[in-house]
């Protein structure tokens, strides 16, 4: 019995959930993270998308007449001008029809002018004199019809540009209406977009737009919409939206380019990395970093702009939002800022210093 008593008097342990065990709980390893600090940056609103660019003047040169090239005046990449010889076919059996068809028409002008003088003296028929004077007129259009074929063994440009395609050579055989050359115009260039109809209030003709290219990185190329269509395609429930851009000697029809249209811009709102966004729920949140803990925090977002992320409410100028490591926090875990920050930004003093990289909008 007394053996019972002394164990029972005996020291007891730490209770479950008191304040050891709230010292453990503390104690738990801080996760590492790095931050950026909220700050109130310009922003853009853009549209975004991808289109290949197209020369608005292109030209397919076709021969109007057949006969043997005999000469290549311009080559592929050769500046034309409207009206400029490309190439002579051979002009021969066209010069010869031209001299037949003169040789008749002076012949039966003569006979005209004969036929004029006896019919003033009332010594031939009114029908016999008509038709000759018909006679003439048809052979003058002939001449003229032949005079035409002949001026078709000169290629010409029908508009000025850069020969982008030589489809024949010398010594070939050209038949009529047969495809020679490919002229583009590459004075503009532009991109054809097809809009989601939601957008549609947002583009306006003389908008900006800029694009990258992938064949150019680093390069950005500015333009503006020339022009919007106003009808919406029912189908795919899309509008036409074409951008222009100046010339470049970069540029290239056909070139695949990423296009952003600027449809609004704000000078300083309150921003922070898109990066920090949380995208596993619905409601958009970023984790604030302060005294030490990641506390989880619903934000209103506004424009998402490049890397930059507009923030409407939730969050301060100078707070410090997690931006890597954020994907094994949990709300009010401890962490540890690897990165710094300037003075101000909302962190531990020991994570506090003088420096930081701002991202910045396209």
């Amino acid at each position: 019995m007394l053996a019972l008593l002394l164990v029972g008097c005996g020291p007891k342990g730490p209770e479950p959930g008191g304040e050891a065990g709230k010292d453990a709980a503390s104690e738990r390893p801080a996760v590492n993270v790095e931050v950026a600090a909220a700050a109130l940056r310009p922003i853009t609103a853009s549209y975004n998308a991808t289109a290949a660019l197209e020369a608005p003047g292109e030209a397919q040169v076709v021969a109007k007449t057949s006969g043997v090239l005999l000469r290549l005046l311009v080559e592929e990449g050769d500046m034309v001008k409207a009206g400029q010889v490309l190439a002579k076919i051979d002009p021969e059996r066209p010069r010869l029809e031209v001299q037949r068809a003169e040789a008749l028409l002076r012949k039966l002008e003569a006979e005209l002018a004969r036929s004029s003088e006896l019919f003033e003296r009332k010594l031939i028929a009114a029908d016999l004199h008509d038709k000759l004077r018909y006679d003439v007129e048809t052979q003058r259009a002939v001449y003229r019809m032949a005079q035409l074929e002949l001026s078709y063994t000169d290629i010409v440009a029908p508009i000025s540009g850069v020969v982008a395609q030589r489809m024949a050579k010398v010594g070939n055989l050209i038949q009529l209406n047969s495809p020679v050359f490919r002229i583009v115009d590459t004075t503009t260039l532009e991109a054809i977009l097809n809009v989601p109809e939601r957008e549609i209030a947002t583009m306006r003709a003389g908008a900006p737009v800029s694009m990258t290219a992938d064949a150019l990185p680093g390069r950005v190329f500015e333009g503006r919409i020339a022009r919007v269509s106003p009808v919406v395609d029912a189908g795919s429930g899309t509008f036409r939206v074409v951008c222009a851009f100046d010339p470049d000697p970069l540029l290239r029809p056909g070139m695949f380019g990423r296009i952003a249209v600027v449809f609004d811009q704000r000078a300083d709102v309150l921003t922070v990395p898109r990066v920090a966004l949380l995208e596993d729920q619905g409601e958009p949140a970023v984790f604030l970093v302060r005294e030490g803990k990641a506390l989880r925090t619903p934000v209103q977002l506004g424009y998402l702009s490049g890397e930059l992320a507009e923030i409407r409410s939730g969050l301060q100028a100078g707070d410090a939002v997690v931006t890597t490591g954020k994907v094994t926090l949990r709300d009010g875990a401890n962490v540890q800022v690897l990165n710094s920050l300037p003075a101000g930004a909302g962190v531990a003093a020991d994570a506090a210093a003088d420096t930081t990289t701002d991202p910045t909008s396209h």
